[in-house]
C-alpha cells in the first residue's frame, strides 16, 4: 500500500530527497522506522536527545489561559473594515510537527487555577498511543511570585483536549475549568512538481511536473478536485482522469464513496461499507476478492500519488447505510424502529396509511398524476379525511373509561394510595389539573409510544381525588370526579394532537407540491403505492421477520434549521410524526446509541470501515456532518488516527452557528471547514468571503517580526538539554477553511450567476491562501448540476482542448496556489470595487508577489468592462503573466447520451498588458489598467516584486538595539518609556507633547509605553486598519517624533544620545527604502524592539524580586520608572532640576503639583525599596528631612520652594519610609548618621530658599528623627505661612490654624480641627452654593488610626535601635502631671498598647462595651476598629465610621491589635468595603455614603457638591492605595490566628488583585487609577496611575515573595 505513516518523516525537513547517493531507485514516501515507537515516543526521544550545534531553535507556541484556567475568549481586532476570521474560544489549531514542538500553558501565578491545579491532556505527553479518555496529568507550581507554566512537548497530529482542575473556595471542593482544545495539523508528504512559471514570468511548457522528491504540502496548498467514480467508468480507464487532473494543478482527489452502492445507485447510499463498489472493477465481482476490492482500490491510488502526484480524500458516510444493505435484516437494531424507539409508533402509521392512501387514489377518484395546485388540495384534503379512523389522538391523551374504571377498582378494593403532597381539598378542577401535571404522576406523557398509553396509576388517582373531593364518598361520584379532572388535562393533549396533525398535513402538502408541480422539482410522475405521495419516512425489511414494529427502520434526512446537537430520531423531537424531515428514501439512519455497548455490532462494522478508509487514504470528508452524533464522530475518527495518525478530515457544517462549527472542529478535529464561493450574492460579499477565508495575513503584517521572542527552554519532559526557542503567543485559531468554487451538490454557475463567471471565480478562490477545491466539471463548465442518482453518462477527458473550458487557466492558477502555499506567500490584499476583485499575495520576506485583477460576472449577458481605477503598486515593478476571458458560442446544453460535456466555451487569451511605472510624492509605483475589452469573467495574473527592496532591513532594524540602550539608568528609561504629556511639555518646554492621531486623539505617553499600548494589539492581531497604521501610511511624522523628541533632550540626559541616534538611522533607512503600506510594519518593528530592551533593561536594575516575578509584579515595578522623572518645574533641590516622584498622572505631573510628602512616603516602599532602586528613596527622603519644620514635613514639596505644612500624617509616613529602608538598604543603619542641610533655621521662620538663613545649618536624619517625636511630644502649634487666600482659596481662615498634641494618659497623638484634614482623607469643601466651602469632607479631628499605628511602629523600632544602643536617643522630654520628664520609646510604645483595643476596638457583643470607650448610641457596626478616637465637638460619631484605614496600622504594628478582633474587622473588611480596584472609603451603610465623585459638580447637595465625597463613599471612590494595606494585613493576621494552610489565604488574597491585574495590563497608562467610581467604574477626575496605588501591592507581593521562599527552603 503506498500510504505508510512515516514517523520519522515527521521530525524531518518539508523537502524529501529519497535519492540515494545517485543510485536508480524507484519512487517511495519517506521510511517507516522498525522500531515499534509511537510519535509520542520519538517527540520524548526528540527533547531528550543531544542537542547539535547549528539545530533550529524550537517553536514554543504560548496559551495563556485565563485565570479559572479556561481558554481565553477575548480575540476581537477592532479597526479592520472587514472583519477578520474571529479566533474561536477554546480552539487552537498548531502546524504539523514536521520538527517537534511545544506548546506552552501559561497561568497566571495566584491565580484560581494555580490553587492545587492540576492541567490535564489526552494528549500522550509521557508517550504511547494516544486514548481519548485518558488524561495525562501535569501538576501546577505553587509558587506564587513567578510564572506558571507547563510544556508540552508536541509531536504528532491529532484532536486534543485540556482543562485545569483546582480546589474551589469550599474546603474539599474541586472545580473543573473550561476545556479548550488543540488540533495539530497532519503532515501531508506529497511529490514535488517543478515551477508553473519559467524565470521570465511565463508560463511554462514543463511546468507542474511530478518530480521524485517529496514535500510536505501545507493544508493552504491542498488543491483538490472532487470527483463522482461511477461517471468515470472502471479503474482501468482512470488513469486518463488521473492524468489529466494533475495537469490542471490539482494536488488532491476527492473521491465520493466508492463502496457498493445500493439499488439507488447514489454513491452515499452505501449498501455495504466494507466491499467497493464491483463497477470499479474490469471483471465487476470477480476482481473484488475477499477484501473486498481493498488491495486493487490501493494499487490504483498508489499510481495516483506516486506518478500523477495526487493525494487521495474520500467521504466517510456515518449517518446512514444503503435501505438494501442486507445486514439491516440481521441487524435492525442499527436502525430506528418502533420496536427500540417507540415513539416512532405514530409516525411509521402515518406513513403506512400515506402509501395505502397513494394506491386507493383512482378508487377514491383522485387524480394520481398533479397538473396544478387544485389537484394537491384535491389530495391533501382527500388524506386529511383518510387518516380521521387512524384515531391517533389516542397517542396523546388518557382513556376516559380505562382511567375510570381504573380509580372505581382502587376505591372498590381500598387499594387507594394516600395523597401526601399538599392540601388540594376543595380546589377547582383547573388547579387539580395543574398539581397532577406538576406532580409528574402521569405515566407515557408526552411520550406517544402506544395508543392509550398515556394513563395515571388507579390507586394513585383514587387517592388523590378523595383528597381533593373530601365531600364525596361514593367510589362512583369519585370516579366521576376524576374524569373531571381527566377532561382538563386532555384538552392541551387533544391541542397537541391537532397542531402536530395540522404540521405533518402542511409539510406533506409542501413536499407534494414540490416534488410532482414546481418547475425546479424532480416531477416524480405518477403516484403509486411504490412511488407514493410522498417520500416513505420508512424502509420496510423483507426477507427476515414479519413484525413492523422490529422491520420498519426509518430513513435519514434533514430539517431546516435544526438544532445539530440534537438527534431527530429520538425523543422529545417529533419530526418523523410531523413530516418534517426532509428523508432520503434510500438511506437509512443508523441507531448508535450512546456508546459502543448500546450496539456493538454496529460500532464494530463501523469501525472497521472507517480504520480500513483510513489504512487507504490520505484524509476524510465527513457527509452530513452536522448530524453526525458527536460522541460517534469523535470515537470513530479516533479509531480512524490510530491507523492513520497525519489523517486529513474536513467537513461541510450547516450550523448557522460559529459556536457550533467550533465545537464540532474541536472535538472530531476537523482540520478544514468546507465553504463555498458560490453562497456569495455579489461582489461585495465575495470580497468578504475571501477576505474571511483565503487573506492568510494582511500585507506588512507584523506579528511573526514583533511579538515573538527567544529564549532558552528547559526540557520539557525534564530531561535533556536546554535549547533555544522562540516563543510564539497562540491567540486562538478560526477553523481552517477548505475553499471551493463549487462544490459537487449545487448548481452551476450558468443558474447561479453566469457561466463566465466561472473562470473569475475559480481564479479568485485559487488565490486564496487557504485549501481550495473544485468538482469535475466546473473546469470544463458543465451547464448544470449532476444528478448522483439518476445520471449514468461518463466524464470526458478534455486534458486541454477544445472543449477544456477553462482547464489551462486553471493550470496556471492551482500550480500558483501550491507554489505560494508552499514558498510561505501567507501575506494578502482584497479589494473589491464595483464588480471587480483585486487580490494581492505576497511573501513576507523576498516582498515577491503575485496579483489577480477579476471582473466578476455575477449577471448574464453583459460584456461591458465596467469601471475599477487603476491598481497602483507602491515601490513595486509588475509583470503580466496571463489573462484570459471565456467566449461561450452557446449555452444550450448538450445532449450526448453517453458523455458528460461543457458548454462550447473557448478561453480567449488577453495581450501581454504592459504595466508602465509612475512616481509621485510618495515615490514610484507600478499602475496597471485593466484593457479597454475586459468583459465580466475576465481574469489578469501578474507577478510582482518590490522594487529596492532590502532584504536586511528586517535584521537591520532590530541590531545594536542592546548596544544603544544598555547605558540607559531607570531615569533615562522614564523619558524612553513614559512622560505624560504636562511632563514632557515642562521638560521640553512646550517643544514637545504626546503624539496624536486621527481618530484616536494624543496618545497618553510621549514614550514607548504610550505606542506600545496601541502596538500591542496591533501587532498581535495584524489589525492595519487601525488609525495609528493610517497615521503612518499617511506620513512619516510619527518616525520623525520619536526621534527629534530624544535629540531634543541630550543636553540634559547625555545618555540618550545613542537611542535617538539609532532610532533616527532606522527611520531615516525605513523613509528611503520603504513604501508607505510597509511603513506600519517596520515602525512597530523598531519601537516594539526598542521597548522590548527598554523594558528588560529596567526590570534588570530591579531586585531579584522585580526580575524573577511574574507579569504583573514586573507591570506594577514599572509604575516606578513611570512615576521618577525629571522635569523642570518639580525638583528635590530648589537651585536646579532633579528626578522626583509624581503622585501620579496625568494630574500631578509638573510644578508644585507634581510631588507630595505623604503620597513620596507611601510609595517609597513599594516603588523604591521593593524594586532596589534605593537611591531613588534615598533622594526623597533627604530632601523632604532637609524641610521639616514645626516638627512636621511639607505635603506639597513646590521643589523645597514654597512648602506648604498642613499635613498631620506626613512625618509619620517618612519615619516608616526611614524604618523600612533602614531594614531593607545595603547601607542600612548608615542613613541615620547622614547630614542634610536644613531648609529653614531652627526657629522655623520661613524664609526663602536662596535667602541667607536658608540651610544654615545641618542635622543627622537621626536627629531629625528626634526632633519629630520631641516636637509632638512638646506639642505643635502654628498658624501657616501666608495663610490665607494666596495660599488656600478654599479654606477658612481657622483651618490654616495647626494644633498638634499628645495625650499622655493613652499615648494617642491628637490634632486638628474640624475645618483643616491634616490626614489624605483631604478634601476641601468648595461649594458655596452648597455651603461646603471651607469645610473638609473629612476632618479626622482626634487621632486617626493610622497615625497610631505608625507612631507605635516609630517608637517599637527606636527602643530596639536604643536599647541595642545604635540610635543617640533614648526618649523625648515631656510634661506630665506638671512635670518635665523623660519618656522612653518603650515607655511610650506601652501607653500605646495599653489603651489601643479599649480606644479603638467597637465589640462584636453589646454586653462587652463596658470593656472599651465606646458610646452605643452611635454605633453603626460592631466587630470593627474606629476610624478616629476622639473626633470634635458635634463630630464624635465619626469615630465609628467604618474605612480601610485600620489596616494601615495592622500592618505596621500588628501588636497593638488583638489577633481574633483584627481578623474579625479584616473579614468585615473584605465583605463590605474590598471593591474591584481598591477599597471603599466608607461603609455603604453608613448615612454619608455617596457613590460617585464629580469634581464639576456644584448641586445644592452639601454631601457631593464640588465632589466633597471625595473618600466618603462606598464605591465611588474606592481608592487604590489602601488595598495593599487590606491585603497584608490579612495575610499577617490569617496566620496569626492560626490557618494551617497558608495557601488558602494566599490564594484568596490573590483573588482580590485580579481586577488589578487585569487592569495595568490592558489600560494604556499601564498603571493603576487613584480612584474608581462605583464597582470599579471609571471616574473622570481620577488620575490614570497613581504612585501610591501601584506601590501598596508591591509591598503585599513582596511579602506574598518573602513567604514562598521560606516554604521553599522548608520543603
Amino acid at each position: 500500500m503506498f500510504k505508510s505513516r512515516k514517523l520519522k518523516s515527521t521530525i524531518e525537513i518539508p523537502i524529501i530527497n529519497t535519492a540515494n547517493n545517485g543510485d536508480s531507485q524507484s519512487p517511495t514516501t519517506p521510511r517507516t522506522p522498525k522500531t515499534p515507537k509511537t510519535p509520542a515516543d520519538e517527540g520524548i526521544d526528540f527533547f531528550e536527545s543531544a542537542f547539535k550545534q547549528g539545530d533550529k531553535p524550537i517553536s514554543v507556541y504560548e496559551l495563556q489561559l485565563e485565570p479559572d484556567g479556561g481558554p481565553s475568549g477575548d480575540r476581537a481586532v477592532e479597526y479592520c473594515l472587514l472583519p477578520l476570521p474571529v479566533p474561536a474560544a477554546g480552539y487552537v489549531r498548531l502546524p504539523p510537527a514536521t520538527t517537534p514542538y511545544v506548546l506552552r500553558v501559561s497561568i497566571e501565578a495566584g491565580t484560581p487555577a494555580s490553587k492545587n491545579g492540576i492541567f490535564k491532556t489526552n494528549f500522550p505527553l509521557d508517550g504511547g498511543r494516544f486514548a481519548r479518555d485518558h488524561f495525562v496529568e501535569r501538576v501546577l507550581p505553587t509558587d506564587f511570585s513567578k510564572p506558571i507554566r507547563i510544556d508540552l512537548p508536541i509531536s504528532h497530529a491529532g484532536a486534543f483536549a485540556y482543562w485545569v482542575e483546582f480546589d474551589g473556595e469550599e474546603p474539599g471542593a474541586r472545580i473543573k475549568g473550561r476545556e479548550g482544545y488543540f488540533n495539530i495539523d497532519p503532515i501531508l508528504p506529497t511529490k514535488a512538481r517543478t515551477p508553473i512559471l519559467s524565470s521570465d514570468a511565463t508560463v511554462s511548457e514543463v511546468g507542474n511536473a511530478v518530480q521524485q522528491d517529496y514535500v510536505n504540502l501545507p493544508l493552504d496548498g491542498l488543491s483538490i478536485l472532487t470527483v463522482v467514480s461511477k461517471w468515470m467508468g472502471p479503474m482501468s480507464a482512470w488513469r486518463d482522469y488521473l492524468a489529466e487532473t494533475s495537469a490542471r494543478g490539482y494536488n488532491t482527489l476527492h473521491w465520493t464513496p466508492l463502496q457498493e452502492r445500493g439499488e439507488s445507485d447514489s454513491p452515499y447510499s452505501i449498501r455495504d461499507q466494507l466491499v467497493y463498489e464491483p463497477s470499479l472493477f474490469p471483471n465487476g465481482h470477480y476482481d473484488i476478492g475477499s477484501d473486498g476490492g481493498k488491495v486493487k482500490l490501493e494499487e490504483m491510488l498508489g499510481i495516483a500519488k506516486d506518478e500523477y502526484g495526487l493525494l487521495s480524500l474520500t467521504d466517510v458516510v456515518l449517518n446512514h447505510t444503503a435501505n438494501d444493505s442486507p445486514w439491516l435484516l440481521d441487524h435492525p437494531e442499527a436502525g430506528y424502529s418502533p420496536a427500540n424507539t417507540p415513539h416512532l409508533t405514530p409516525a411509521l402509521e402515518l406513513d403506512d396509511a400515506m402509501i395505502r392512501f397513494s394506491s386507493l387514489l383512482l378508487s377514491n377518484g383522485l387524480p394520481t398524476i398533479v397538473n396544478s395546485q387544485e389537484d394537491v388540495d384535491k389530495l391533501i384534503n382527500g388524506f386529511r379525511d383518510y387518516i380521521k379512523d387512524l384515531n391517533t389522538w389516542q397517542y396523546y391523551v388518557l382513556d376516559v373509561t380505562k382511567e375510570r374504571a381504573a380509580v372505581k377498582a382502587a376505591l372498590d378494593h381500598g387499594q387507594v394510595a394516600t395523597w401526601d403532597d399538599g392540601d388540594i381539598a376543595y380546589r377547582s378542577v383547573a388547579d387539580l389539573a395543574e398539581v397532577i401535571l406538576a406532580s409528574q404522576i402521569i405515566h407515557g406523557l408526552h411520550k406517544l409510544e402506544k395508543k392509550f398509553g398515556t394513563y395515571v396509576d388507579g390507586s394513585v388517582a383514587a387517592g388523590f381525588v378523595k383528597a381533593a373531593f373530601a365531600d364525596l364518598d361514593d367510589s362512583d361520584s369519585l370516579a366521576d370526579a376524576w374524569i373531571r379532572v381527566v377532561d382538563v388535562l386532555n384538552v392541551p393533549l387533544y391541542q397537541e394532537w391537532e397542531d402536530d396533525t395540522r404540521v405533518a398535513l402542511e409539510n406533506i402538502k409542501n413536499r407534494l407540491k414540490y416534488t410532482r408541480l414546481d418547475e425546479h422539482g424532480p416531477k416524480l410522475g405518477p403516484i403509486t403505492d411504490k412511488i407514493p405521495l410522498v417520500e416513505s419516512y420508512f424502509t420496510r425489511l423483507k426477507g427476515k421477520g414479519d413484525d413492523p414494529a422490529i422491520y420498519s427502520v426509518a430513513n435519514n434526512g434533514w430539517i431546516w434549521n435544526a438544532d445539530p446537537l440534537a438527534n431527530f430520531a429520538l425523543p422529545p423531537s417529533k419530526a418523523y410524526l410531523r413530516r418534517e424531515v426532509i428523508v432520503w428514501g434510500d438511506c437509512v439512519k443508523l441507531r448508535y446509541g450512546d456508546e459502543p455497548s448500546s450496539n456493538p455490532w454496529l460500532w464494530e462494522h463501523m469501525t472497521k470501515y472507517v480504520t480500513s478508509l483510513a489504512n487507504t487514504f490520505t484524509g476524510f470528508r465527513i457527509d452530513n456532518c452536522h448530524s453526525t452524533p458527536l460522541h460517534v464522530g469523535v470515537t470513530l475518527l479516533d479509531a480512524a488516527r490510530v491507523v492513520n495518525p497525519d489523517l486529513y478530515v474536513c467537513a461541510e457544517l450547516f450550523t448557522g452557528n460559529e459556536e457550533t462549527d467550533k465545537l464540532f472542529v474541536s472535538r472530531l478535529g476537523l482540520n478544514s471547514l468546507i465553504r463555498e464561493a458560490g453562497n456569495a450574492w455579489d461582489s461585495k460579499e465575495f470580497s468578504r468571503l475571501l477576505y474571511r477565508h483565503g487573506l492568510g495575513k494582511p500585507i506588512g503584517s507584523m506579528d511573526s517580526a514583533c511579538v515573538t521572542s527567544k529564549e532558552e527552554l528547559p526540557p520539557p519532559t525534564g530531561k535533556g538539554p536546554t535549547r533555544p526557542c522562540v516563543v510564539i503567543p497562540h491567540n486562538g485559531s478560526a477553523p481552517h477553511a477548505l475553499f471551493y468554487d463549487l462544490t459537487h451538490d449545487n448548481e452551476t454557475y450558468l443558474f447561479k450567476r453566469s457561466a463566465e463567471d466561472a473562470l473569475s471565480t475559480g481564479a479568485l478562490v485559487a488565490f486564496s491562501y487557504c485549501g481550495i477545491g473544485s468538482v469535475k466539471g466546473f473546469d470544463d463548465l458543465y451547464p448544470k448540476l449532476l444528478n448522483l442518482v439518476a445520471e449514468r453518462r461518463k466524464y470526458e477527458v478534455t486534458n486541454f482542448g477544445e472543449r477544456s473550458g477553462i482547464a489551462k487557466a486553471k493550470r496556471l492558477l492551482n500550480s500558483l496556489h501550491t507554489e505560494m502555499a508552499l514558498g510561505g506567500f501567507q501575506e494578502g490584499h482584497v479589494h473589491q470595487e464595483n464588480d471587480y476583485i483585486v487580490i494581492h499575495r505576497v511573501q513576507p520576506t523576498t516582498q515577491k508577489g503575485y496579483i489577480l485583477i477579476a471582473h466578476t460576472a455575477f449577471s448574464k449577458g453583459s460584456k461591458d468592462r465596467g469601471h475599477i481605477d487603476p491598481v497602483k503598486l507602491r515601490g513595486t515593478r509588475a509583470i503580466y503573466i496571463y489573462g484570459a476571458y471565456i467566449d461561450i458560442s452557446s449555452y444550450e446544453t448538450d445532449s450526448d447520451v453517453e458523455t458528460l460535456c461543457g458548454l462550447p466555451g473557448k478561453l480567449v487569451e488577453i495581450p501581454p498588458v504592459i504595466v508602465p511605472q509612475g512616481l509621485d510624492q510618495e515615490g514610484p509605483y507600478a499602475e496597471i489598467v485593466v484593457p479597454q475589452y475586459f468583459p465580466p469573467g475576465s481574469i489578469m495574473v501578474f507577478e510582482t516584486q518590490l522594487q529596492n527592496h532590502d532584504a536586511t532591513l528586517d535584521i537591520f532594524c532590530t541590531s545594536e538595539a542592546e548596544n544603544a540602550f544598555t547605558d540607559l539608568d531607570l531615569v533615562d528609561l522614564n523619558v524612553i518609556l513614559y512622560r505624560a504629556d504636562g511632563e514632557e511639555r515642562d521638560a521640553t518646554s512646550g517643544e514637545f507633547g504626546t503624539y496624536s492621531i486621527s481618530g484616536i486623539g494624543n496618545l497618553v505617553y510621549c514614550g514607548l509605553e504610550g505606542w506600545m499600548h496601541l502596538l500591542r494589539h496591533i501587532m498581535r492581531y495584524n489589525d492595519l486598519g487601525h488609525p495609528l497604521c493610517g497615521n503612518l501610511r499617511e506620513g512619516t511624522w510619527a518616525l520623525d517624533y520619536v526621534s527629534s523628541r530624544l535629540s531634543r533632550q541630550v543636553d540634559k540626559f547625555p545618555k540618550l544620545k545613542k537611542p535617538a541616534q539609532w532610532f533616527k538611522e532606522r527611520f531615516e533607512r525605513i523613509k528611503a527604502n520603504v513604501p508607505p503600506f510597509l511603513r506600519p510594519k517596520y515602525f512597530a518593528i523598531i519601537i516594539s524592539e526598542a521597548y522590548k530592551i527598554s523594558r528588560q533593561l529596567a526590570i534588570e536594575q530591579c531586585s531579584e524580586f522585580v526580575s524573577s516575578g511574574h507579569s504583573f509584579t514586573q507591570d506594577l515595578a514599572l509604575c516606578s520608572v513611570q512615576m521618577h522623572g525629571m522635569v523642570q518645574s518639580a525638583s528635590l533641590d530648589p537651585g536646579k532640576p532633579s528626578p522626583s516622584l509624581a503622585a501620579g498622572l496625568p494630574h500631578f505631573a509638573s510644578g508644585w503639583a507634581r510631588c507630595w510628602g505623604r503620597d513620596v512616603f507611601i510609595s517609597l516602599r513599594g516603588l523604591f525599596l521593593t524594586t532596589g532602586t534605593f537611591a531613588g528613596a534615598k533622594a526623597h527622603i533627604l530632601a523632604f528631612a532637609s524641610t521639616l519644620k514645626h516638627g512636621l514635613i511639607p505635603n506639597l514639596l513646590d521643589s523645597l520652594r514654597n512648602p506648604r505644612y498642613n499635613s498631620r500624617d506626613s512625618p509619620w509616613w517618612m519615619l516608616q519610609s526611614i524604618q523600612d529602608y533602614v531594614n531593607s538598604s545595603p547601607e542600612g543603619l548608615t542613613l541615620l548618621s547622614e547630614s542634610v542641610k536644613r531648609r529653614f533655621p531652627k526657629n522655623d521662620t520661613w524664609t526663602p530658599w536662596n535667602g541667607p538663613q536658608a540651610y544654615s545649618y545641618s542635622s543627622t536624619i537621626a536627629e531629625i528623627i528626634q526632633e519629630i517625636l520631641q516636637r509632638h511630644a512638646t506639642g505643635i502649634s502654628f498658624r501657616e505661612y501666608n495663610a490665607g487666600p494666596n495660599l488656600d482659596m478654599q479654606m477658612s481662615d481657622e483651618g490654616f490654624n495647626i494644633d498638634i498634641r499628645v495625650d499622655w494618659e493613652t499615648g494617642l497623638i491628637f490634632g486638628g480641627n474640624r475645618f483643616n484634614c491634616g490626614t489624605w482623607m483631604d478634601k476641601m469643601g468648595e461649594s458655596t452654593r452648597a455651603g461646603t466651602k471651607g469645610r473638609p469632607g473629612t476632618p479626622r479631628d482626634g487621632a486617626p488610626v493610622e497615625i497610631t499605628g505608625l507612631l507605635k511602629s516609630a517608637l517599637r523600632w527606636l527602643d530596639q535601635l536604643s536599647s541595642a544602643g545604635k540610635f543617640p536617643f533614648k526618649g523625648v522630654e515631656a510634661e506630665i502631671d506638671g512635670k518635665v520628664r523623660l519618656v522612653t520609646y518603650k515607655e511610650w510604645g506601652n501607653l500605646l498598647q495599653t489603651s489601643f483595643e479599649a480606644c479603638y476596638y467597637v465589640p462584636l457583643d453589646p454586653m462587652d462595651d463596658a470593656k472599651y470607650n465606646v458610646n452605643p448610641n452611635l454605633i453603626n457596626r460592631r466587630g470593627i476598629y474606629k476610624d478616629v478616637y476622639g473626633s470634635g465637638p458635634g463630630r464624635e460619631w465619626s469615630d465609628y465610621q467604618f474605612r480601610p484605614n485600620f489596616p494601615i496600622a495592622m500592618t505596621v504594628a500588628p501588636e497593638l491589635f488583638d489577633p481574633e478582633h483584627g481578623l474579625g474587622a479584616l473579614k468585615l473588611a473584605d465583605q463590605i468595603l474590598r471593591a474591584p480596584l481598591g477599597m471603599r472609603t466608607l461603609d455603604p451603610s453608613d448615612l454619608q455614603y455617596r457613590p460617585y465623585y464629580d469634581n464639576s459638580n456644584d448641586s445644592v447637595d452639601p454631601a457631593i457638591a464640588k465632589g466633597l465625597n471625595y473618600h466618603n463613599a462606598s464605591v465611588g471612590p474606592e481608592w487604590g492605595w489602601p488595598l495593599g494595606y487590606f491585603l497584608r494585613a490579612y495575610l499577617y493576621f490569617d496566620r496569626a490566628v492560626g490557618r494551617e494552610d497558608l495557601t488558602q489565604t494566599l490564594h484568596h488574597l490573590h483573588r482580590c488583585i485580579l481586577a488589578p491585574r487585569r487592569h495595568i495590563q490592558s489600560d494604556p497608562w499601564a498603571g493603576l487609577p487613584e480612584l474608581t467610581n462605583k464597582d470599579g467604574e471609571l471616574c473622570h477626575d481620577s488620575c490614570n496611575t497613581q504612585a501610591w496605588s501601584a506601590s501598596t501591592l508591591l509591598d503585599f507581593l513582596e511579602e506574598v515573595h518573602e513567604l514562598s521562599q521560606a516554604i521553599v527552603k522548608v520543603s
